[in-house]
């Protein structure tokens, strides 16, 4: 029983001076052991570092996750948000899924401390957007899969934390444009996904469209940007709409005008790439109020406008020097020419003179 046993532990501890060393020594590994173990939901691998945590119905993030974990899967539970520091005890998670949740909120900070995530899944949520701070922690990111969701735009601003990112998947979310400033900033971008979105093929994709020629010609992979705005252009491709239907833009918004300004400057090369033919009938889309350009943009724009006057300014300097010295070689030759005839006509008019001398020098002889 209970009070033997305590009675005969006392009895050891009593008669033996170094039992007491001995139990503390028999206890250390349990002092020692680890603090952090693999979650009750979920099934841990120690030797591949992975945590699978997948359809247990989870509310929130299992607590007490081992540090050296290196894979998270939390997809298909009731994860309805993300707090600050969510994965605090994971720096070194490199790939981290939570899809088919129901993530609605993500801090800002949420994201904090992960230095070495690659891939990153959060589709299949109730996102409606994302803070422009939310990917700053994370230099590492090469797979960002945001599809269904109800996105309906991006903050430019984020564009900094895609940089190394090589797929981006968008579809089936709520986007109706895309800004070119953004879509910039994807330097290492292979495949980006956009299908199953309300485009709204007006002026204002005019850029999304430039960058996707630019895309494209350097190899890279798009599944389809189909119109469903104006109704005229409703289940039409993007890409294959010609450049003919936007000429109203040109007209009405410098936003085409500096972007395509911009579009020659980059990518010379594609000067010879044809855009389709002028389609028989459809009328063109009205142009909605043009956004407030990048000033990089402006800047290209107004330095293109003045080095292309500077060089007509210097050919029409050349062609006024060229009349002008045309024309005054041209008057000197008139002038040669008319002192040529004269004195041709003097030459002329003394060798008759001569000739009449002669002929009465013979007659007056004869005389004699």
């Amino acid at each position: 029983t209970k009070p033997d046993l305590y009675i005969h532990t006392k009895t050891i501890l009593k008669w033996s001076p170094f039992s007491t060393v001995a139990v503390l020594w028999a206890l250390l590994p349990l002092l020692l052991a680890p603090s952090h173990a693999c979650p009750k939901e979920c099934t841990c691998n120690s030797n591949t570092k992975v945590v699978d945590c997948r359809g247990r119905g989870l509310y929130d993030i299992p607590r007490r996750l081992h540090p050296d974990t290196q894979e998270l899967y939390l997809q298909d539970n009731r994860i309805r948000g993300l707090g600050s520091m969510a994965f605090r005890d994971i720096p070194l998670v490199r790939i981290l899924d939570l899809s088919n949740n129901s993530i609605s909120t993500i801090s800002p900070t949420a994201l904090l401390g992960l230095r070495t995530l690659q891939r990153l899944s959060l589709s299949h949520n109730s996102l409606r957007e994302l803070d422009k701070r939310l990917l700053g922690p994370v230099r590492s990111l090469s797979h960002l899969d945001l599809s269904h969701n109800s996105l309906g735009s991006l903050p430019s601003a984020i564009g900094e934390g895609l940089r190394n990112v090589s797929h981006l998947g968008l579809t089936h979310n709520r986007f109706i444009r895309l800004e070119r400033s953004l879509l910039e900033n994807l330097e290492h971008i292979n495949s980006i996904t956009l299908r199953g979105n309300p485009w709204r093929c007006d002026c204002q994709l005019i850029g999304l469209k430039l960058w996707l020629e630019t895309y494209l010609f350097k190899g890279g992979a798009i599944d389809e940007v189909l119109c469903t705005q104006p109704e005229e252009m409703k289940d039409k491709d993007l890409q294959k709409i010609p450049y003919q239907l936007f000429h109203t833009c040109m007209t009405t918004s410098y936003h085409y005008l500096f972007a395509n300004i911009q579009h020659l400057e980059s990518d010379r090369v594609l000067r010879g790439h044809t855009h389709g033919n002028h389609p028989s009938g459809g009328n063109l889309p009205e142009c909605e109020a043009k956004q407030k350009q990048r000033p990089v943009n402006l800047r290209h724009a107004i330095a293109t406008v003045i080095i292309t006057g500077v060089v007509c300014g210097i050919v029409c300097l050349m062609m006024l020097a060229a009349a002008v010295y045309g024309c005054a070689y041209a008057a000197i030759m008139a002038k040669y020419q008319r002192e040529l005839k004269k004195n041709e006509e003097l030459a002329a008019a003394q060798g008759a003179d001569h000739a009449t001398a002669d002929e009465k020098e013979p007659l007056e002889n004869a005389i004699a």
